[in-house]
């Protein structure tokens, strides 16, 4: 009888226990982030505790490593059987995450919905040979930001349309010496110089490839680099900008060491904070220069995608994770540091309020957006243009033999 009573009271222990583990049972999911630019880490923290309490089933570990280090660390991930469901991915890796099946082909879960309001300028960051892989999620391009206060006691009425007048304008604020080095780039040997190489080579109106071919040795990628020395051994560069990233700029333009800065959305409302920046309230911000008789603008695509990685588990919840992640509601909550990839949110007073200087060039410079090239090859001519770039800055070699190696070394 005890034994009987025993097992009922074991098997009914077992019954519940099943049932608890069912009722609370969630699902683990794992996000790799950039910690840089764009959205903060708590931005990202405060929208996945939003998603934690909307879905209290599936749990999202978060993991954040620099830019530098997003690319390397989910490609090994793939490798090793474990690792991430959700990535972020750059504008510049579809391709070669689509021909290495890094990541899953979404076509199927965009919806009409999405396809209609989303910026047409936006899917390209998540597109490869007619697919989806992802959700665009940071919606970017370079700016020029300019300190109002040091141009007017130089007695520059506007900030520079082109690139000669931007070296025009740091000349004279340099001869009446307000500044020895007015301008800020991010040209250290990393993506960051590729970024701004690519807004001057838009400006011009060069091409990085031609049928499948490096074609930036000539033209409009040439007068690109041209420039960029030009501008280095002249001394209107500052001479760190050979070894800055992002972030190095942005801390010399809030310490009022730059006149003038190219930079991501991010910097606008980081450089306005005066908990942080000495230069808040005296910030402008322009779409980057043209080139007279070519262009009125000049613009990168920075923009980046969430994608549900093939080695994923979970791709419903993944799925779900990023579709709330790029939502409407959840970007435009959270529109300081990246600005939303929906059309509509434009015309959102939340939104716009408090940063209309912004909104007015995104529309200039998100309408501008050049690509970087797509190839699966990608990080081989990057790491052979980073590597041109450098030796030009340092007089090591031409821009011309320098662009010439750059095409020979790049892989197509």
């Amino acid at each position: 009888m005890l034994k009987t009573l025993h097992k009922t009271l074991l098997g009914a222990a077992l019954i519940g226990a099943s049932f608890a583990s069912h009722a609370f049972a969630e699902t683990t999911i794992n996000a790799l982030f950039m910690a840089q630019a764009a959205y903060s880490e708590a931005d990202v923290r405060a929208m996945t505790d939003a998603f934690s309490k909307a879905n209290p089933d599936v749990k999202v570990n978060l993991e954040f490593v620099p830019y530098e280090g997003l690319h390397d660390k989910t490609v090994l991930a793939q490798g090793s059987g474990g690792g991430y469901d959700v990535v972020l991915f750059d504008v510049i890796w579809p391709a070669e995450y689509a021909t290495n099946k890094v990541l899953v082909d979404v076509s199927s879960r965009i919806t009409d919905e999405m396809r209609k309001g989303v910026l047409p300028g936006a899917w390209t960051t998540v597109q490869y040979d007619g697919k989806y892989y992802g959700m665009p999620w940071i919606l970017d391009t370079k700016y020029l930001f300019y300190n109002k206060e040091i141009l007017e006691k130089a007695g520059i009425k506007a900030p520079p349309k082109t690139w000669d007048e931007l070296s025009e304008q740091a000349k004279t604020i340099k001869d009446k010496g307000l500044l020895a080095t007015p301008i800020a780039w991010s040209w250290s040997q990393a993506e960051a110089a590729i970024c701004d190489y690519a807004t001057l080579v838009s400006a011009y109106k060069g091409d990085f490839l031609k049928d499948g071919k490096p074609a930036f040795q000539n033209g409009g990628g040439l007068n690109a680099l041209n420039y960029m020395v030009s501008s280095y051994k002249s001394g209107l560069t500052n001479p760190n900008s050979k070894e800055f990233l992002e972030e190095d700029v942005r801390k010399v333009f809030e310490n009022g060491d730059a006149a003038f800065a190219l930079n991501w959305t991010y910097m606008y409302n980081m450089a306005n904070d005066p908990k942080d920046s000495k230069v808040a309230g005296k910030i402008g911000v322009v779409p980057a220069p043209g080139v007279a008789g070519k262009s009125e603008a000049s613009a990168v695509n920075g923009s980046m995608g969430l994608g549900v990685t093939t080695a994923s588990k979970h791709p419903e919840e993944a799925w779900k994770y990023i579709a709330f992640m790029t939502s409407q509601a959840t970007q435009n909550q959270y529109a300081k540091l990246s600005l939303p990839i929906w059309a509509s949110s434009y015309e959102d007073p939340a939104v716009t309020k408090g940063q209309e200087e912004l909104i007015a060039a995104a529309k200039v410079g998100l309408a501008a957006m050049y690509p970087r090239p797509t190839t699966p090859k990608y990080q081989e001519l990057s790491t052979a243009l980073q590597q041109a770039i450098q030796e030009s800055l340092l007089g090591q070699a031409s821009p011309e033999d320098a662009l010439k190696t750059a095409a020979e070394n790049s892989g197509l």
